[in-house]
């Protein structure tokens, strides 16, 4: 009689913790992923900076979590800067291509995509100079392939481009497309997403979700992003970057004052004089040639200050009439009315942390901004010496520069009181960089392929407690159960 008993309690046992182990939650516990790199250069019209990102080998539902590794500024001017002088633009990317190959694991270099994407310096030159354009575009591209890494091309990317990518990339820092939740999975919270305003040296970009009619279809994006759609409208203004609008401005005030020898400018601060070679101002598409000039001669320049006379010639540049949509920003450019959350950043961010320091002012509406940039085009040269002298070569320009602010953001995008405090002015996100490198360092890695990585089946922590007290407690009690039995049948047997 024990033996049946006995082969029954077993097979209970075995039952027992069979069920335990379907029943109790489990989880997929991968081997350690590798960590997956791009290299992102962002060819400027002023400058190259050198993005490195990173993401998890194994990704999450085909998508990686891209953080920046690091940075490099590329010393020198912009690759179109080198137009004529040949393998200046690809020796130029040396000192942060090696920088590259010592922070990446050698192991990762011929898996890690690397990119560059010229903007509106490149634009202009294409226009202007092709044969010089493309020249440049080759050198590039020949050096970076001398490198270990997997080269995906050098290009020069549409203005829509950049907007979009821009766009891309503020909300994805802003965490407006997903989440990653607690529970190891991405979340797609559905939030209204942010928009983007770029200013560059040659260009500047407005990019934001509108559910209103977008009338030109030139302005219109449709993506689709983490499972959900997003119509964008997405502008950009070649020649309104900070750097030709100060060109084109020169260009203006020689006209007005009929002189290509010297000219008083009202942008400049009192006590600051400058000379230029004419062939810098004119040496651009956003400049009409005037056919009398010779480029080697110099302009001679001397500021005056002028809040009022500043705004006038700046606002001039701009072109508000001629609109064929219902509304337009200018230049005869349809833009639907402005709605939602704003980041500013690149010669935005700059310009209005310079005005708020040098004002003493926390700007939080235009009246602020007006305000701010008034204080700033009243201070002499010496003053502004004084005040800020570790900000170099640029001081000159930020009345300028802040007026230029003014213009875009309250004259034409037509932001309020109720809508301009909405504008975040950042540099950063999350110790990343803001600018369209991101958003398309985004695109390209949800097309890269996920590692395999080995995937074994574990007890969560809790359940493996729960399993062992379980089984201690159901073993306890049949010995308790055996011993009984034994006592039961030795008591019969003894009778």
């Amino acid at each position: 009689m024990q033996l049946p008993i006995c082969t029954a309690i077993a097979a209970l046992l075995i039952s027992f913790i069979g069920i335990l182990l379907l029943v109790i939650n489990t989880e997929e516990i991968k081997g350690q992923a590798q960590l997956m790199y791009g290299i992102i250069l962002d060819a400027g019209s002023s400058h190259t900076s050198m993005f490195i990102y990173k993401w998890p080998a194994d990704k999450e539902n085909g998508t990686g979590i891209v953080s920046q590794h690091s940075e490099c500024h590329v010393k020198g001017g912009g690759i179109s800067s080198y137009a004529g002088n040949k393998g200046g633009a690809a020796n130029s990317l040396e000192e942060c291509m090696e920088k590259a190959m010592q922070e990446i694991p050698k192991s990762r270099h011929k898996l890690t995509p690397v990119y560059l994407g010229a903007t509106a310096g490149m634009r202009l030159l294409n226009i202007s100079k092709p044969k010089e354009s493309d020249e440049i575009l080759k050198e590039v591209a020949d050096k970076l392939k001398t490198y270990p890494f997997s080269f995906k091309g050098a290009t020069i990317l549409s203005g829509q481009e950049e907007g979009a990518y821009g766009w891309v990339t503020v909300n994805y820092l802003l965490e407006k497309f997903i989440t990653y939740g607690f529970v190891g999975h991405w979340l797609s919270p559905g939030r209204d997403t942010a928009g983007a305003l770029d200013l560059g040296g040659a260009s500047t970009q407005i990019t934001f979700e509108t559910k209103q009619t977008v009338e030109n279809k030139d302005n219109l994006m449709k993506l689709r992003l983490y499972g959900r759609d997003y119509q964008i409208y997405t502008q950009s203004f070649l020649c309104y970057g900070r750097n030709q609008v100060l060109f084109r401005l020169l260009a203006l005030l020689m006209k007005t004052q009929g002189s290509d020898r010297s000219i008083v400018h009202p942008c400049y601060p009192a006590g600051y004089s400058d000379s230029v070679k004419l062939s810098s101002v004119f040496d651009t598409p956003c400049n009409e040639r005037q056919s009398h000039y010779k480029p080697e001669d110099v302009l001679q320049i001397k500021g005056t200050g002028n809040y009022d006379q500043c705004l006038g010639n700046v606002s001039r540049l701009f072109s508000f009439n001629n609109c064929s949509y219902s509304r337009c920003s200018f230049d005869g450019v349809f833009q639907p009315n402005i709605t939602g959350n704003f980041m500013a950043f690149s010669a935005f961010f700059y310009t209005h942390s310079f005005l708020q320091k040098a004002a003493g002012i926390t700007i939080t509406s235009p009246a602020d901004l007006k305000d701010a940039i008034r204080v700033v085009c009243n201070m002499s040269f010496q003053e502004m010496q004084n005040t800020f002298p570790d900000e170099g070569n640029h001081l000159g320009d930020y009345c300028a520069d802040s007026i230029l602010l003014q213009v875009l953001l309250i004259n034409r995008y037509g932001f309020n009181d109720l809508s301009f405090p909405r504008i975040s002015f950042r540099e950063k996100a999350e110790d990343t960089s803001v600018g369209w490198s991101l958003g398309y360092m985004l695109s390209l890695s949800n097309l890269l392929p996920a590692e395999n990585v080995l995937v074994r089946k574990t007890l969560l922590p809790d359940a493996w407690r729960a399993a062992v007290f379980l089984f201690s407690l159901f073993l306890i009690a049949s010995i308790i159960f055996l011993l009984r039995t034994y006592q039961k049948n030795a008591t019969k047997l003894c009778c």
